[in-house]
C-alpha cells in the first residue's frame, strides 16, 4: 500500500532526475538519435520486481507464470546480488521505470540506456510492424480484464481457463514473426476437417466413411482448400481448432472465451516478437550509446564514474551469451568498418596509392594524427570557447556557444552542448580512439582490392592531406543508423560477424562430444561461430514448426512439420507440447520430424578409438490421440521434405580441429 510518505519520496527522486532526463534527451538527439518521447516513472524495489515479472507492464492477465517470475526475481535480488537496471517498453510515448533506491550514477546510466532503446523502437522496421497498433499498455490491460472476467464468470470453470491459457502458451511463439499482426483468423465454413468430424458424429463405420471419402467428392473438397504450410499456428488453431470435451469424448466448437484467449495471446505474441527478434541489436545499440554518453561524454560526473564503471562492468561481463556485450562489439565493428572504408576510399584516390601499394605508401601514424579531432573540439572548457570560432562551422552550435559565453550553459559540465551532431562525430571519431588505432592499418589486401574495384575516378587527390580533408567523419554513425533501421538479429549477425570480428573478439564455436560426454571448442572459423549463434536467434532460438494439414488422414487430424536444420528436436518436450495441442485441436495431432540416433555398438567403437560416433538421421512421425503416443518411421521422400533448404546449423566431427 502506497503511503503519502512513499509518494513524497518518489516525487523528490523524480524532481532530482527531471533535469537529468532532459539533458540525456538533448545529448541523444545531438548524437543523431530520434527517440520516441519517454515518460519516466519512479518505483520502489517491490514494484520494480513486479514490473520485471510482468514483462515491463503494470497489468497483465491472471496467470501463475507472473508469480513464479516475481519470486525468481525477488530471490535473485536478495540472495545473488541481482539488480534491476532498466525497464522500458515499446510504445509511443515509451514508458520507463527507475528504481527509487538506485544511486544517481545508476539512474543516469538507465536514462541514457533507455533513450537509445526508445530510438531503436522508433526507427527499427521490425518494431514498425506493430507501430499502428493501439497503445500497448492499454491493450494489455484490456486483455487482462477480459481474461480475468472469464475466470470470474460463474458459468466458466476457472481451472479450465487457466489450463487453456497454459496450452496456448506452449505454442505462443509459433507465429509469422516476419509480418505484422492481423486479425486474419475468422471462422471458416465447409472445411474438409469439419466434414470428417461430422461424419464421425453420425456414428458411421470406417468402411462407410472410407467409401464416402473415396468417391471423389470429399477429395475434391479437400483439394479446393489446399494451402501452403502455415507458420502462424495460433491463427491456424483459431480457424480450424476445437476444444476436446472429456464428457462427450469428442471435439466441440470453441466457446467464446476460448477464442478470446487464443486471439489475446496471439496479439501479445506479435507485440513481443520484435523484442525477441532484435535482442542483440537493441541491447547492443543501447549499451553503445550509454557508454558514449556516460563515459566518453562524461554524463557521469567525476564523483559518479566509479559507480558507473561498476554498473557497466556487471552488465557487459555477465556470464553466458551476453546480448549487451555481443551487440555493443558488433555496433563498434559496424562503425569502425564504415569509417575505415570512407578513409580508404579517399586514400586510394591519392596519386601513387593503389590497393597493391597501400600498406607501403601510407604513413599510418601521420594519418592517425590528421584524423584526430582539433584541440578546440576535443577539450572544451569555459576558457577555450574562443577557439571554437576557428573551427569548421559545421561542427559548432553557435546559438549554444553564445549562451555558454553568457553563462547560461555550463560547458565544463556539458561540453557537448556547444557542438552539433557533426561536431560530436568529429570529437568521437572511432578510428583515432586508442583501442582502435590499428584498425585502419589492419585492412586486408583482399578488402583493399574489393574497395578499389568499385571506386569512381572522378575525385583524385594530389596529396594524402587533401584526401583526408575530404573525409566524412559521420560515415560510421550514418551507417549505424541505416543498419538500425532494417536489420534483425539474424541478418545483423549474418552480415557483420566476419572472420575479422571473430578473431578480434576471441569468439569460437563448441560442440558436445558423445565420445567424451564433454563440450569441446571446435572452431574459430567465422562460419562455424555464426552457425552456432544463429541457432540461438533464428525463430527465437526454437525449432521451426509449421502446420501442414488440417485434415490429415482424412480424419480431421492436425499434421505439423518440423523444419529440420541439422539439430534434432527435443522429443520428450515435443510430446508434452502435442499433449497440450490435443486440448486445442480436439482431435489427434501428429508431428513429422527428423531424429538422430547412435547405435550402442557404434558408440562403443567411437569411445575405444577416441573419435566421434557416426549418427544416423531418421524421419519420424509422432502421433498423439489423447491417450497414447504412436511413433512411425517416415519414407525417404517425406523425410527429405522436412530438411530446411540450404540451412544447417550443425557441424560434424569431420569439421572439428584435431
Amino acid at each position: 500500500m502506497t503511503t503519502d510518505t512513499d509518494r513524497l519520496d518518489k516525487q523528490r527522486v523524480a524532481d532530482r532526475l527531471d533535469g537529468v532526463a532532459r539533458d540525456a534527451r538533448a545529448l541523444a538527439e545531438k548524437l543523431g538519435l530520434d527517440p520516441y518521447d519517454v515518460h519516466y516513472w519512479i518505483v520502489d524495489h517491490d514494484e520494480m520486481n513486479e514490473l520485471i515479472a510482468y514483462g515491463g507492464f503494470q497489468t497483465r492477465y491472471p496467470h501463475w507464470r507472473w508469480g513464479m517470475e516475481y519470486d525468481r526475481q525477488r530471490k535473485q535480488s536478495r540472495y545473488l546480488g541481482g539488480k534491476a537496471f532498466e525497464i522500458v517498453n515499446n510504445d509511443d510515448p515509451a514508458a520507463a521505470f527507475l528504481q527509487e533506491s538506485n544511486a544517481l550514477a545508476d539512474q543516469k546510466a538507465v536514462i541514457t540506456h533507455v533513450e537509445a532503446h526508445s530510438d531503436f523502437f522508433a526507427n527499427n522496421r521490425w518494431f514498425g510492424l506493430y507501430a499502428d497498433e493501439p497503445a500497448a499498455a492499454a491493450t494489455l490491460e484490456r486483455h487482462a480484464e477480459t481474461i480475468e472476467g472469464h475466470m470470474n464468470d460463474p458459468e466458466i470453470d476457472r481451472a479450465a481457463v487457466e489450463s487453456f491459457v497454459d496450452s496456448v502458451l506452449c505454442v505462443e511463439d509459433v507465429i509469422d514473426q516476419h509480418r505484422p499482426y492481423a486479425d486474419d483468423a475468422p471462422e471458416c465454413e465447409g472445411e474438409p476437417a469439419d466434414l470428417a468430424a461430422r461424419l464421425d458424429d453420425l456414428g458411421l463405420s470406417e468402411d462407410v466413411q472410407r467409401q464416402v471419402f473415396e468417391d471423389g467428392w470429399a477429395e475434391g473438397r479437400e483439394a479446393a482448400d489446399e494451402r501452403e504450410a502455415e507458420t502462424d499456428l495460433l491463427a491456424f488453431l483459431a480457424r480450424h481448432g476445437k476444444a476436446y470435451d472429456e464428457e462427450a469424448g469428442k471435439a466441440v466448437e470453441y466457446a467464446d472465451w476460448q477464442r478470446d484467449v487464443i486471439e489475446i495471446l496471439r496479439r501479445e505474441a506479435y507485440y513481443f516478437a520484435p523484442q525477441k527478434q532484435t535482442k542483440v541489436m537493441n541491447e547492443g545499440w543501447a549499451a553503445f550509446h550509454e557508454s558514449l554518453m556516460m563515459g566518453e561524454e562524461a554524463f557521469a560526473g567525476a564523483d559518479e564514474f566509479v559507480d558507473y564503471a561498476d554498473h557497466q562492468s556487471r552488465v557487459l561481463n555477465s556470464s553466458g551469451l551476453n546480448p549487451y556485450a555481443l551487440g555493443k562489439q558488433l555496433w563498434e565493428y559496424v562503425e569502425n568498418t564504415a569509417n575505415r572504408r570512407e578513409v580508404v576510399e579517399r586514400l586510394l584516390r591519392v596519386e601513387g596509392v593503389t590497393w597493391r601499394t597501400f600498406h607501403e605508401a601510407v604513413d599510418f601514424d601521420a594519418v592517425q594524427d590528421a584524423l584526430a579531432p582539433p584541440d578546440a573540439i576535443d577539450s572544451i572548457s569555459p576558457e577555450t570557447l574562443d577557439a571554437l570560432d576557428r573551427v569548421d562551422d559545421r561542427y559548432v552550435d553557435h546559438d549554444a556557444l553564445d549562451r555558454a559565453r553568457g553563462g547560461e550553459i555550463d560547458v565544463a559540465r556539458h561540453p557537448w552542448k556547444a557542438l552539433t551532431t557533426a561536431g560530436l562525430a568529429r570529437r568521437h571519431y572511432s578510428l583515432v580512439k586508442p583501442r582502435y588505432r590499428g584498425f585502419l592499418r589492419s585492412i586486408s589486401r583482399a578488402e583493399l582490392e574489393r574497395t578499389a574495384r568499385y571506386l569512381f575516378d572522378d575525385a583524385r587527390y594530389a596529396t594524402v592531406a587533401d584526401a583526408l580533408a575530404a573525409v566524412d567523419f559521420e560515415a560510421g554513425w550514418e551507417r549505424m543508423r541505416t543498419v538500425r533501421e532494417d536489420h534483425n538479429d539474424v541478418t545483423f549477425l549474418d552480415e557483420f560477424l566476419t572472420q575479422e570480428f571473430v578473431d578480434a573478439n576471441g569468439y569460437f564455436a563448441y560442440e558436445f562430444s558423445r565420445a567424451t560426454e564433454r563440450y569441446h571448442a571446435t572452431s574459430t572459423d567465422a562460419d562455424a561461430v555464426k552457425k552456432k549463434l544463429l541457432l540461438r536467434f533464428a525463430n527465437f532460438g526454437k525449432p521451426t514448426v509449421v502446420a501442414l494439414d488440417a485434415n490429415h488422414r482424412n480424419r480431421g487430424e492436425l499434421l505439423l512439420g518440423h523444419e529440420y536444420n541439422g539439430v534434432a528436436i527435443d522429443l520428450p518436450q515435443a510430446k508434452r507440447v502435442l499433449e497440450r495441442l490435443f486440448e486445442l485441436w480436439g482431435r489427434p495431432v501428429a508431428l513429422r520430424t527428423i531424429t538422430t540416433e547412435v547405435p550402442e555398438r557404434e558408440l562403443e567403437r567411437a569411445r575405444r578409438q577416441g573419435v566421434e560416433p557416426e549418427t544416423e538421421e531418421v524421419g519420424l512421425v509422432v502421433r498423439y490421440d489423447g491417450e497414447s503416443f504412436e511413433e512411425t518411421e517416415l519414407g525417404a521422400d517425406e523425410t527429405a521434405a522436412l530438411r530446411a533448404d540450404a540451412v544447417d546449423y550443425d557441424t560434424t566431427p569431420a569439421d572439428w580441429p584435431s
